[in-house]
């Protein structure tokens, strides 16, 4: 007789492991699950739900482990092991992430999954005792474990995650890759390509700030066909370009821009007939967070014989245009005494007479700083919000000239001579304002994130003495990080993800069509016409209409996502996202020049 029948002939039984108290860890992957889709699911959700889909999972996740230590009915000994192996299994996944991956990807992705994984098994095999750990750390090991096989490439403008496998070359790696192979010394055009007797100044240049020269997105003078089946755009070159999220400027044939390179973050000038580089500035810097990935957001200003480019980590550098010799540099970090705000500095520079002006956000008075733009010494600095992603803006109210800044705190508009104050509108919103406020005369356009709408305010002065009024504020219009632009009394942009029209007047939504993603717009002025570019990188030819939206045309022009904005110069356009550049020639229409010529003398109100 062996020892099992000994013991059973000798009456003593076993204990059986109890079945697990399955249903709730059921309720809580359940949860988990309605947690994350619902915040993805809405077209523009608040950011309390926001946060709640990114972080919710992983917080549930720990409410998981709660349940297998307290009211799984599990061994004491079951209990132990599954933690310990849970904790081995999570901490092995962690240490082999892709660098990409680490910090919020780990907490938002990772832990839920793997720690998900583990539960489900557990619920599945409940009255399976001999089996449910070893099965439930594997499974936990697959889920903690498949992320380490992707790399991150950062979230489309609805904060959907984008992955690649890790083992696949990035953007990046593979624009460096093409660096190395062209060194200067083999590329006898870009050397030719570096001509002294170039003169380059802000009154001549083309396009010499970010959004043109009125930081506005319009652009006059051109009128394009929108037969583009029968004349498609051509290409006239395409290049790749480092990350970054900076858009051009534009200087006779000289484009400017910002990008990274691996462990450099570089202001480069392109030659505008061929996208080769002229010449190139670097620092030894590297911003990098999770949303955006790498690189500068800001895009350089054109001065009088002078470039300005301020990088994401706080870098503002004056350059000579013409061979990319540093003039200056100051430090955000030290000259504001702050870190870099959540998604780096953004502020593309502002030249107002003798000096630069950006915002920096840092305590006390010192959220705007100007520089002189000679020297680079602090002229003055005033009180500012702690963050925005948004630029200084020049302003002229009842012929006072100033500087607007849109911050988390509101609308403020200053004295560019000392920066003192001379009116403020308070709108609070702590998430964040990333787009430029619009002047239309009289009135003055700002917006919020995250669902908050636009605002029409008045801006009057009487006696010296100014009032600023909200006319309207609407949430027919949910810009992010999209700006908008104003044709004939109604205003074109983005609501959410969406295109839309409002009505200037009320704040009235007209219609909402055209997904485009969290894509960039320019309105030709003087044609009504709206280039509009995708998030996918399709360039999309529209005319401004007020009943719906006319989409004339439409063209496949750059791969990955695309959040830059397009530059239009004659009948021009000059695109990049953080992988490639390219210039396109579109097709001009037959209009008379006279046309354009009457366009040109309209007024501001009937222009708007």
């Amino acid at each position: 007789m062996d020892e099992a029948d000994a013991t059973e002939s000798a009456g003593i039984e076993h204990p059986v492991a109890p079945t697990l108290r399955w249903w709730p860890a059921a309720v809580l992957l359940v949860l988990m699950l309605l947690v994350k889709v619902t915040g993805q699911l809405m077209e523009s959700p608040p950011l309390p739900l926001m946060i709640a889909s990114f972080m919710g999972p992983a917080v549930i996740g720990l409410f998981l482990i709660g349940w297998w230590l307290f009211a799984s009915r599990a061994s004491v000994k079951e209990k132990l092991a599954g933690l310990l192996g849970l904790v081995i299994v999570a901490a092995i996944a962690i240490a082999f992430l892709h660098p990409s991956m680490n910090g919020m990807p780990t907490f938002i992705f990772q832990l839920p999954v793997g720690l998900a994984a583990f539960a489900i098994a557990l619920v599945a095999l409940a009255a399976k005792p001999n089996r449910r750990i070893l099965i439930a750390l594997l499974a936990a090991a697959v889920g903690f474990g498949f992320w380490d096989s992707v790399q991150s490439l950062g979230v489309t403008g609805r904060f959907v995650a984008e992955f690649d496998w890790r083992w696949n070359a990035t953007p990046e790696e593979l624009y460096l890759e093409s660096l190395a192979a062209k060194s200067r010394a083999t590329d006898p055009e870009s050397d030719a390509a570096i001509e002294t007797d170039v003169v380059i100044n802000r009154s001549t240049a083309a396009w010499s700030d970010f959004r043109g020269p009125d930081r506005d997105g319009v652009v006059h003078g051109v009128a394009l066909s929108d037969d583009w089946k029968a004349s498609p755009p051509k290409l006239v070159w395409k290049e790749l370009i480092g990350p970054g999220w900076s858009s051009f400027v534009v200087a006779g044939d000289r484009l400017f821009t910002q990008e990274q390179r691996g462990e450099d973050e570089a202001i480069v000038c392109l030659n505008a007939n061929t996208g080769k580089s002229i010449w190139s500035h670097t620092d030894t810097v590297r911003f990098y967070e999770s949303i955006g990935g790498a690189g500068p957001r800001a895009t350089p200003t054109i001065g009088d014989g002078v470039l300005f480019a301020l990088g994401a980590d706080g870098q503002l550098t004056a350059i000579d245009p013409v061979d990319g010799r540093m003039l200056w540099n100051r430090s955000l970090r030290a000259d504001a005494g702050r870190e870099p705000p959540p998604w780096g500095w953004s502020s593309s520079p502002l030249v107002i007479g003798e000096q630069v002006i950006v915002h920096a956000g840092g305590e006390g008075d010192k959220g705007v700083l100007a520089y002189n733009i000679e020297t680079g010494e602090p002229t003055w600095s005033a009180a500012s919000g702690n963050h925005s992603y948004s630029s200084p803006h020049a302003a002229t109210f009842d012929g006072v000239e100033g500087c607007l800044m849109m911050t988390n705190d509101g609308l403020q508009f200053l004295s560019p001579v000392d920066g003192s104050l001379i009116w403020n509108h308070a709108w609070p919103g702590e998430n964040y304002r990333a787009i430029q406020p619009l002047v239309l005369n009289d009135r003055v356009l700002l917006a919020t994130s995250m669902g908050l709408g636009v605002r029409c305010l008045s801006v009057t002065r009487n006696d010296g003495q100014w009032t600023v009024e909200p006319l309207w504020t609407t949430r027919g219009m949910k810009p992010d990080f999209n700006d908008y632009v104003a044709y004939q009394g109604h205003l074109y942009g983005f609501d959410a993800n969406i295109f839309a029209c409002v009505d200037l007047e009320t704040g009235e939504r007209k219609w909402k069509r055209g997904r485009y993603g969290n894509g960039q717009v320019v309105l030709l002025g003087d044609t009504g016409q709206l280039l509009i570019l995708s998030e996918s990188g399709e360039l999309v030819l529209a005319q401004a209409s007020a009943d719906e939206l006319v989409e004339q045309a439409k063209f496949p022009a750059l791969e990955g996502k695309t959040w830059n904005h397009p530059v239009l110069i004659g009948n021009r356009v000059y695109l990049r996202n953080g992988r490639e550049a390219a210039c396109y020639e579109l097709p001009l229409a037959d209009t008379d020049a006279e046309e354009i010529d009457v366009a040109n003398t309209m007024d501001g109100n009937e222009r708007l």
